[in-house]
């Protein structure tokens, strides 16, 4: 057996250097894995989800920092409110997810306003390639930094790279790693080959593409405000919850009530059970998002 188990390390030390040498690949695997695979490394997820919530000049290790600083804050204030170290651990935990949570709202606002604006934008550089006889660079940079207050940042770096290269490929680059947007990666898609290979029926495109997002746009708005009193109501999770405990405090022993044993335990099973059903309600109100071809 231990002859067998050599002489299968050997050959397979054999096929690693053979691969090297010959086809380039490396690693300790039998093959490289293939790029269709579609995973996605959390760096990189990451970094696409801060850099549609605007956050391109905020590190992974400042966020980090930000909910260490707030989970020290809420152990204290768990700590004060109940007198035990697993409730406060419970609170301290809970508001260390709060920059999560803004995040994620921020995400979604801006999103929305891309969303909003993206139909109204393609319609402007169809009338200025087409009318107005502009460039397709151009027409994408004026109408991108006269756009929403979120998107006019992206566009500012573009025209920046525009000017120094005057490279489209590049600009369009640009544009789609600030942006991060679906409709964003299809427009400058259909620009940047429009723009290489020329052809007549760019007008049309545009205007099939912004009747799409527009009919896209308009759905979930719908969506939105069919979901508006639910909405509300979510945030009773947290303000039912966190009224009783205040008002426990005034009641029999008042703090003293929460230390001992039991109370301790049944504090943080309220306060996992609260934290559960606000994760479990958002996603169950999440929209469908659209997946990034070009991205």
């Amino acid at each position: 057996m231990i002859t067998l188990g050599v002489a299968l390390v050997a050959a397979y030390g054999v096929h690693l250097v053979f691969t090297a040498c010959a086809f380039g690949w490396s690693g300790v695997g039998p093959a490289p894995r293939l790029g269709g695979s579609g995973r996605v490394s959390l760096s990189v997820r990451v970094g696409r989800w801060m850099t549609q919530a605007g956050l391109v000049g905020v590190s992974v290790g400042e966020f980090v920092a930000v909910s260490l600083v707030l989970l020290v804050a809420g152990v204290g204030a768990g700590w004060a409110l109940f007198g035990g170290v697993l409730p406060g651990l419970g609170v301290g935990l809970f508001a260390a997810s709060a920059p999560l949570a803004s995040y994620r709202v921020r995400r979604g606002a801006r999103m929305a306003a891309a969303s909003e604006a993206w139909p109204h934008m393609i319609e402007e550089i169809r009338v200025m390639t087409g009318a107005a006889g502009r460039s397709i660079p151009q027409a994408l940079l004026e109408v991108g930094l006269r756009g929403p207050e979120e998107l006019r940042p992206a566009f500012v770096a573009a025209q920046r790279e525009w000017l120094l290269s005057t490279d489209f490929g590049r600009c369009v680059g640009v544009l789609k790693e600030l942006l991060a947007d679906p409709t964003a990666d299809a427009t400058c898609e259909t620009l940047l080959v429009a723009h290489d290979i020329g052809g007549s029926d760019l007008d049309g495109r545009l205007a099939e593409l912004a009747e799409d997002r527009r009919a896209d746009t308009l759905g979930r708005k719908d969506a939105r405000s069919k979901q508006a009193g639910v909405r509300f109501a979510r945030w009773f999770v947290v303000v039912v919850p966190l009224g009783m405990a205040l008002a426990g405090l005034s009641l029999g022993d008042g703090r003293v009530a929460y230390q001992s044993g039991a109370g301790q335990v049944l504090v943080v099973i309220g306060i996992g059970l609260m934290a559960a059903c606000w994760v479990w309600s958002g996603r169950m109100l999440r929209l469908p998002e659209a997946r990034r071809v070009f991205g």
